[in-house]
């Protein structure tokens, strides 16, 4: 490689190969690249001409990753590249997203070498995807996760691109489109109501057995009662200032988020909802320590089960429940999350149910819980409509007669 960092390509010559060869250094592996011009090496000074220009385009080509010769550079030689150049700067959850969705394309398609992640292969883990595989234990993803799966996948590839390691970027499938709202979020389930998570409060034992339930029953109590995220539920503690903790002292309970967990990357103080603190409070000070919420592995191990293990606990309490929040979908710890800004909506101004929610954007709060409900609203319509004309004969009644009558 020349010394200003580009790649420089030399026309060779084997004694044992009759062409003339092109020969490079590989940018990412340092090793020696070589290719046949396809001319024959016959002595004329217009053969030589002609394989110089080829290694001249050739270099043009890769400088300006236009073109990069299929090497032995490993899928994971790439993935821990990934990881350790790029993975570090992103947020922790995103950080785990990307590690789970890595993990899968591994294990649906295996790739030995980056190269290998063709359009081909992108289409057969799509597939891989919708169906699921029960023996794999790997269920079947709605059409928003496999798009969030791939959009994970092409952020990779494209760093891939940038660094030379791959010419082109393969083309991804499409995946079908969501059912958006009105605001054009996509609409992944629906807040549930009281019956249904009373519903699911009952399934509890039926899923996780008699001996967790309570453990589980209080972290359900906890999600509907405090429109926590499934991430930010696993990660409130008692007495831990680096991590997610309610703050029980003064005149209002509060809710602490450091920035490291919060999706606006901000450090913030912000209120917390009364029931959820009076659930707190319930608990004796004596056990406040450690997390909140101390679910146990229903598998017999130690230790905490993992986010995508308590995600999938909750969404087999919906479906033992037989609580459905779409066509294909049972209730999941989101929808929990969802029915605490459903109710909230009906109270606060959107500003302040935005900060109450933790949205980033009013955007977001407008889109999904304000006006979103037009039976809540037509309700509170006729009910200010009937106060109105309960008052309107008492109010003529007290004003004078225009007649000249009294």
């Amino acid at each position: 490689m020349a010394e200003d960092g580009e790649i420089k390509v030399y026309v060779v010559e084997f004694g044992d190969r009759p062409h003339y060869q092109l020969q490079w250094r590989d940018p990412i592996t340092s090793r020696l690249r070589t290719k046949s011009t396809k001319i024959v090496r016959g002595g004329l000074t217009r053969d030589r001409k002609n394989a110089e220009r080829l290694a001249g385009e050739l270099e043009s080509k890769l400088n300006a990753g236009e073109a990069v010769i299929p090497s032995k550079f490993s899928w994971q030689e790439f993935r821990k590249r990934y990881e350790a150049e790029v993975v570090p700067g992103l947020a922790p959850r995103t950080a785990e997203k990307i590690s789970s969705v890595l993990d899968r394309f591994e294990k649906e398609i295996s790739p030995q070498r980056l190269w290998d992640v063709d359009e081909k292969r992108l289409s057969a883990f799509v597939s891989r995807l919708r169906k699921g595989d029960t023996k794999m234990g790997s269920g079947k993803l709605s059409e928003s996760t496999i798009a969030g799966h791939l959009a994970h996948l092409k952020a990779a590839l494209n760093w891939a691109k940038l660094q030379k390691l791959i010419a082109h970027l393969p083309a991804f499938p499409k995946v079908k489109r969501a059912k958006m709202s009105k605001g054009g979020k996509v609409m992944r389930g629906r807040p549930i109501t009281m019956e249904e998570f009373e519903r699911m409060l009952e399934a509890v034992p039926k899923v996780v057995g008699h001996a967790t339930a309570s453990r589980w029953t209080f972290y359900l109590r906890g999600l509907w009662t405090s429109g926590l995220r499934l991430a930010e539920s696993l990660e409130l503690y008692w007495d831990r200032d680096d991590k997610l903790h309610p703050v029980l002292a003064g005149r209002y309970p509060m809710l602490r988020i450091p920035a490291d967990l919060e999706k606006g990357h901000k450090d913030r103080l912000l209120p917390m909802a009364p029931e959820f603190a009076r659930l707190l409070e319930a608990v004796p000070e004596s056990e406040r320590s450690g997390p909140v919420f101390l679910l146990e592995r229903n598998d017999g191990k130690p230790g905490r089960p993992a986010p995508d293990r308590v995600s999938k606990t909750v969404g087999s309490i919906g479906a033992k429940a037989k609580v459905r929040v779409d066509a294909n979908k049972t209730a999941s710890a989101h929808d929990l999350r969802r029915a605490f800004g459903e109710r909230w909506a009906a109270r606060l101004m959107p500003a302040q149910l935005m900060e109450l929610m933790r949205h980033e954007s009013i955007e977001t709060t407008l889109s999904y819980y304000v006006g979103r409900n037009a039976e809540r609203t037509a309700a509170i319509l006729w009910r200010e409509h009937e106060k109105a004309a309960d008052q309107e004969p008492r109010q003529q009644a007290d004003q004078p007669s225009t007649d000249g009558r009294f």
